[in-house]
């Protein structure tokens, strides 16, 4: 599938068929790029972590390294869960379901798709989700 050739200004637009080669194609490209992103962040990360001088002598540098870890590392379990849902994604490019809501079947808009590459959900079905989740959150 990726030897289609798509020019750099190429975006998709509603004039030509729903996730056509070419919209398939795009999307793959930029998910593969944004989940490159992740993982060069996340390398650059590690690497200055494990730079930094761990032998802190004063209580308060070692309690603000300490900190400065644990953010770390809840933004590195939120990269990991970014990555599957990208690898999901990817993985809905490969077997033909991309773009399509997962609970009604219809298209997802592409301006949606655009913002949220990972989005299994139209926009109507999200808001749905998010207003019974209010609902039982508030009981």
């Amino acid at each position: 599938m990726s030897n289609i050739a798509i020019d750099e200004g190429y975006r998709p637009s509603d004039d030509e068929p729903f996730m056509n080669e070419r919209q398939r194609e795009y999307f793959r490209r930029k998910l593969l790029g944004w989940k490159d992103d992740i993982l060069r962040e996340a390398r650059e990360t590690l690497t200055a972590l494990q730079n930094e001088n761990e032998n802190h002598p004063d209580i308060a540098d070692r309690a603000s390294s300490e900190t400065d870890r644990a953010i770390e590392l809840r933004a590195r379990d939120r990269q990991r869960k970014l990555i599957a849902k990208i690898d999901a994604a990817l993985q809905r490019i490969e077997d033909g379901t991309y773009g399509y809501c997962e609970e009604t079947g219809e298209p997802i808009s592409l301006k949606r798709l655009e913002a949220r590459p990972i989005a299994t959900l139209s926009l109507e079905a999200q808001e749905r989700h998010e207003r019974n989740e209010r609902v039982y959150r508030d009981d």
